[in-house]
């Protein structure tokens, strides 16, 4: 398919995305609204995990600290010094973190910057090692930003955390931000640099054996996913006007995970395909955590009960179809048209 069509294309598919966004600004109500903006908050941080894991094969769980720095970073900006001043109540704000402040579009780069910067940091030593002990080392630094965190309270007030932060992340922030993560992976796994990235993944030795800089790849690579997890961070602290430690758990790691294996490791368009079913999926689940009665019965609501449910489908999945659902394929307009001819024909 011609590159000019193929733009076209995109174009119109990017003005229809924006009508929809209109029509759900117009018609969806506050739950319906919250979803739309965890969907594409969900899809950032799978394609950037994929990025990491299915792209590159490296085995990182450190999601959730990247995710972490980000929100944090971004909050501090967005909040006045007024709003810092009244919440930091275990001990005082440092003056430099009172006094930040910065619109929301910079706040959000800062945020995505400040995880970058640490994951380059962590992925120097860390992507030295191999694939389990890098997983390993990789929650344990997530692990590490939490409690750090939580114990140093001028900077990020402790257990207590921020509320109140401004609410500018809506649909338009959120899924503009998921389209510039779509169209710089793309582009990225679109050129020579992405061809090397699957190179690795593939058979890192025979990269070696090539003459590639196999390292300085894959901290490439661990970087970029590492500035989209704070993307994602700063997007979901402004949606929820909270956060604090506690938020930060494995199981936010383990959540953008499961989109990434479901859609297949190694496809984008699994991601996002697999972002937005999962993330539905997952609130029409917490029925099972409300008081049921059946056939004359009644049943209690079990809280954490979806997550268990969910993860069994997680295990059926890998079980019966360890590619995902996409596996390594990609939607393409030039796939498209080739079903849309067969079918004519």
């Amino acid at each position: 398919m011609r590159r000019g069509r193929t733009i076209l294309l995109n174009v119109l598919a990017i003005g229809v995305l924006g009508l929809l966004l209109s029509l759900a600004e117009a018609y969806c109500n506050g739950y319906q609204t919250q979803i739309l903006n965890l969907i594409a908050i969900n899809i950032i941080l799978a394609l950037s995990l994929n990025l990491i894991y299915g792209f590159t094969g490296l085995f990182s769980l450190g999601h959730a600290g990247f995710m972490a720095i980000g929100a944090y970073v971004c909050s501090i900006l967005i909040m006045t010094p007024d709003q810092k001043d009244m919440l930091f109540l275990l001990q005082p704000a440092y003056d430099w973190v009172e006094n930040a402040q910065a619109p929301f579009f910079a706040a959000v780069l800062a945020g995505g910057a400040v995880a970058a910067i640490f994951g380059a940091i962590v992925g120097i030593p860390l992507l030295r090692l191999g694939d389990d002990y890098l997983g390993i080392a990789t929650l344990g630094f997530a692990e590490i930003i939490r409690v750090v965190a939580n114990n140093i309270p001028r900077l990020t007030n402790g257990a207590l955390g921020f509320k109140g932060i401004p609410a500018y992340a809506d649909l338009w922030w959120n899924f503009g931000w998921a389209l510039v993560t779509l169209y710089v992976i793309v582009r990225l796994l679109q050129s020579n640099t992405g061809n090397v990235l699957k190179a690795i993944r593939d058979n890192e030795i025979a990269a070696k054996a090539m003459g590639v800089n196999v390292f300085r790849y894959k901290l490439l690579s661990f970087t970029v996913g590492s500035f989209f997890a704070g993307i994602g961070g700063a997007l979901l602290a402004s949606l929820l006007t909270t956060i604090d430690p506690k938020m930060f758990l494995f199981t936010l790691t383990f959540n953008v995970l499961m989109i990434v294996v479901a859609g297949g490791l190694g496809s984008l368009t699994g991601s996002v395909l697999a972002g937005i079913g999962i993330t539905v999926l997952l609130e029409w689940l917490r029925v099972v955590e409300n008081p049921v009665d059946l056939l004359g019965f009644s049943l209690p609501g079990i809280p954490g009960m979806r997550m268990v449910v969910f993860s069994l489908a997680l295990i059926v999945i890998i079980l019966f179809r360890r590619e995902g659902l996409m596996g390594m394929r990609e939607l393409t307009w030039r796939s498209l048209a080739g079903v849309f001819s067969r079918e004519k024909a």
